[in-house]
């Protein structure tokens, strides 16, 4: 069984499903994905997000602003505010959060400050810290040190490895998304076959970068293991052992949230 661990719910296209998320949820679940994690990019995420993970036992969901959204929101994402959103046990972590200066480099500044506000919410509440990285990998590094995290995950990963070994130095879990699978992606999977197994997660982050064979198209929780798949082939193992192994280390970076 598989582990969607970093999911967008309320982007999906629900169109082959008559605009239903049931549909989107069901054909994961076929597909043997039994867990899933919805992640908050602007902290109004959370009204949808808590509703669907309640009435989901197997959805989980994350509080939180990405570095891509505006100065003012990631404003509002005070210590106080994050540390309020994420009082549910359905609250499986606080992010993503981070700095993207790809798409946002005129807001250096607020990203650096937003980012170490979720740190120190993530360390009050005990709860990981979702980590969205681009074109920052040294800041990104060096903020984490600095403020002493060591509890979280750096998602849909694509540095190099220098990069991997210092988050996992710090304690973070390395996640792979559908890119791994991409045919012009040689140097990542190179990287991937160095991460530990216990440091491993899989993950969509849907509805973006769908995995080969999908690749280009909106992708959805049911494509995670074809990322899972990827992996197998890296490590000379089998998608059942990704999978297990996968869900192990999920499971234990989320334990202490989960009723």
């Amino acid at each position: 069984m598989f582990v969607d661990s970093h999911c967008h719910l309320t982007l999906l296209d629900l169109s082959p499903y008559a605009g239903a998320l049931d549909g989107a949820i069901q054909a994961a679940k076929a597909a043997g994905v039994n867990q899933m994690m919805s992640i908050s990019v602007e902290l109004d995420d959370h009204v949808a997000l808590s509703k669907i993970a309640a009435q989901y036992p197997e959805i989980g969901y994350s509080v939180g602003v990405h570095p891509c959204e505006n100065p003012e929101m990631m404003q509002r994402a005070t210590v106080e505010k994050l540390v309020e959103l994420a009082q549910s046990d359905k609250v499986w972590a606080i992010g993503e959060t981070g700095l993207d200066y790809f798409h946002s480099c005129e807001f250096i500044e607020q990203q650096k400050a937003c980012f170490i506000r979720h740190i120190h919410a993530s360390q009050q509440l005990h709860k990981p810290l979702v980590v969205h990285t681009r074109n920052a990998k040294h800041d990104t590094i060096d903020i984490l040190k600095a403020e002493h995290a060591t509890h979280g995950i750096l998602h849909c990963f694509t540095e190099d490895w220098d990069t991997a070994r210092a988050a996992l130095d710090l304690g973070f879990y390395i996640s792979f998304s559908g890119i791994i699978s991409f045919k012009n992606a040689q140097d990542l999977r190179d990287v991937a076959k160095q991460v530990p197994l216990d440091r491993l997660l899989i993950e969509t982050d849907s509805p973006y970068l769908a995995p080969v064979p999908y690749r280009g198209k909106a992708n959805e929780p049911k494509y995670v293991p074809f990322v899972a798949q990827t992996l197998a082939t890296i490590f000379d193992t089998t998608v059942e052992d990704i999978a297990a192994i996968t869900t192990a280390n999920f499971e234990c970076i989320t334990r202490s949230n989960k009723v």
